[in-house]
């Protein structure tokens, strides 16, 4: 007979549902587990998936910008834009990166193989803090902005980059001293350089007497103080030079709207035939200018012993320059005597002369007088084709002397009495010439209504216009120069010449201009250093027990942007056709006034990346931080 025990069979069944209980959870466990692992997967896919197809974007965009940048520093903002179609069609490609392959790209509009790339906005204003102290004016804003997503994707994922890219023209004379080639501070005079300084190519410094570097200094090669100009190596006990920013090297080169190659061009007169608005026809200087003076040999029935004065007057026209111009005003002079001259032209005198001893020759002078020259401009024939009252003014004079030269005679242009520069409502007044350029006593100190050479002997810019001197060489005769005691190559500065003791001088114009490099490291194959780049031909030392050295004021931007050739003669050391001045240089703080860029300066094209993100995909204007 069996027994029935009600509690076994019961704690049996409660087992058993137990067991089935605990099975059930763990299959719902393992099914949540099962389906977080695949969520986890699916995510991990996606974000892995995103990341990917952003590189890709960034790369899209990284190429357009590298094409952007190439044409604006190649060809100017026309060259970028004439170049954005084939920008925007100009993806990564397989062949460049292999696993491009595996990517579609877009430009966020629909439009498959294809990046976005086109103009946002206009900008004026300081750049970045990498550029501190540079700053544009009216300078496009493009946005490049590309989406990608997986070839076969199974997400839908989309990677996206923005970038805008700021095409900033940037006067040179920003830049307190800025040089296209070897920048030679050794064995310097004393100098404190209160802006930024660079050089496309090596910088060399060294020097017993204090250089101080308050601005940004960078080159595109080394900043060193080897042996130079005779002396060094130079060590941390013998060399007096204080960098008190950042000094660079290796930088970047800074691109320039020339041809940097032969950049000399910027001044001379262009060849026949040439087309005013070609990329090169548009930075002369010839065709910038609104006045152009010639002096030629004379030719021609009639043209007698005396030479030749061709005088244009032309006015832009739209978006073109000068040069263009279809209705110029052109005057001819033949026979060009004294005579001839104080009736048409009273500012110029042709019949001057001095012998240059660093040139070793006479020079045979377009002499122009800056005084006359401003009273001149307010004449009925200068003001029918200029007229000021409709705010045109002549803001740059292109002079030329191109009597010949040879190995005993050098043609040079000359200005004298511009204390006064013309005012053009405070546009600015330049002068350029292709020849050596020689400024007679103080330059562009003193406006109207001020004191007389109000800002001479001072760093106080406030009394002068936007000014610069374009030339192939530039010399400084202070005001107490006399051609007719003009020191020859016999002559020492013990002559009893009161031509030879200068008197204190000042220039207040950025310095455009060339200079014969060094050949070695001694002291008679030296450039004559940036110090020297402004040349003199006086005694500029003291005189007498107790005397003092004159002093030569520049208030400047120094710009050296090629080779001299006319002006070809090795720099001498002081003693042989010159005693140093004390030289008072100062960066002209006005450059950095965008409305206080002398005319005809020329700029530097530099790209600038800002504003990254990585927008919504389909958006072409997205950006959280400006527009």
């Amino acid at each position: 007979m069996k027994i029935f025990h009600p509690s076994a069979n019961r704690r049996q069944g409660f087992a058993l549902l137990l067991v089935m209980i605990l099975i059930g959870v763990s299959l719902v466990i393992l099914a949540a587990a099962m389906s977080r692992s695949s969520a986890i997967s699916v995510m991990n896919q996606r974000n892995n998936e995103y990341n990917e197809c952003t590189i890709a974007a960034e790369a899209a965009v990284e190429k357009a910008f590298a094409i952007l940048a190439y044409q604006f520093q190649g060809y100017g903002v026309a060259g970028a834009n004439s170049a954005l179609t084939v920008i925007r069609t100009n993806i990564p490609l397989a062949s460049e990166y292999g696993y491009m392959t595996n990517y579609v790209f877009s430009d966020g509009t629909g439009n498959s193989n294809r990046t976005h790339v086109d103009y946002a906005y206009t900008y004026s204003g300081y750049l970045p803090s990498a550029y501190s102290g540079l700053f544009t004016t009216n300078a496009p804003v493009y946005r490049i902005v590309s989406n990608v997503q997986k070839a076969n994707s199974q997400t839908g994922i989309t990677g996206t980059a923005q970038e805008d890219v700021l095409l900033a023209l940037v006067p040179l004379t920003t830049w307190a001293i800025f040089y296209n080639g070897l920048l030679e501070f050794s064995t310097c005079a004393p100098m404190t350089v209160n802006g930024a300084v660079h050089a496309n190519g090596a910088i060399y410094y060294g020097s017993g007497s204090p250089l101080i570097f308050n601005g940004d200094v960078s080159s595109t090669l080394n900043i060193t103080s080897p042996k130079n100009n005779g002396a060094g190596p130079w060590t941390t006990k013998n060399d007096n030079t204080d960098f008190n920013s950042q000094k660079t090297t290796n930088a970047p080169s800074v691109t320039v709207t020339l041809n940097m190659t032969n950049s000399h061009f910027l001044i001379d007169i262009p060849p026949a035939g040439e087309d005013s608005m070609s990329s090169t026809g548009q930075q002369r200087l010839y065709n910038q200018a609104q006045m152009i003076l010639i002096v030629t040999n004379g030719t021609g029935v009639g043209a007698g012993t005396n030479p030749t004065v061709i005088l244009t007057l032309q006015t832009a026209n739209g978006a073109n320059n000068p040069g263009s111009d279809s209705a110029k005003v052109v005057s001819i002079v033949t026979n060009a005597n004294p005579a001839v001259l104080t009736t048409n032209f009273p500012f110029l005198s042709l019949t001057n002369s001095f012998y240059d001893q660093r040139e070793l020759k006479t020079t045979e002078i377009t002499d122009i007088d800056v005084n006359k020259l401003n009273t001149w401009m307010q004449t009925t024939n200068v003001q029918n084709k200029i007229p000021a009252a409709s705010g045109l003014y002549p803001t740059i004079l292109y002079v030329a002397d191109r009597r010949p030269s040879n190995s005993s005679l050098l043609p040079v242009v000359r200005l004298n009495k511009g204390a006064q520069l013309p005012s053009n409502n405070g546009m600015g007044f330049s002068v350029a010439t292709q020849n050596p350029l020689y400024v007679y006593g103080n330059y562009n100190t003193q406006i109207a209504g001020s004191a007389v050479n109000a800002s001479a002997s001072t760093t106080n810019t406030a009394y002068t216009v936007p000014a610069a001197l374009l030339s192939d060489a530039l010399t400084v005769l202070s005001g107490s120069w006399l051609d007719s005691d003009s020191k020859t190559s016999s002559q020492t500065y013990g002559d009893s010449k009161a031509q030879f003791v200068a008197q204190d001088t000042a220039i207040n114009a950025a310095i455009i201009t060339g200079t014969i490099p060094s050949t070695g490291n001694t002291d008679t194959t030296f450039s004559g250093g940036v110090h020297n780049l402004t040349r003199l031909l006086e005694n500029w030392a003291s005189t007498g027990a107790g005397g003092t050295d004159k002093n030569l004021w520049l208030n400047t931007s120094i710009l050296r942007l090629f080779d001299s050739q006319m002006a070809t003669h090795q720099f001498m050391a002081p003693g042989t056709y010159y005693r140093p001045p004390q030289r008072k240089f100062s960066f002209d703080l006005n450059f950095l006034n965008p409305a206080k860029v002398p005319p005809g300066v020329p700029t530097a094209l530099v790209p600038i990346r800002f504003g990254w993100t990585t927008p919504p995909p389909g958006t072409v204007t997205y950006n959280p931080t400006h527009n």
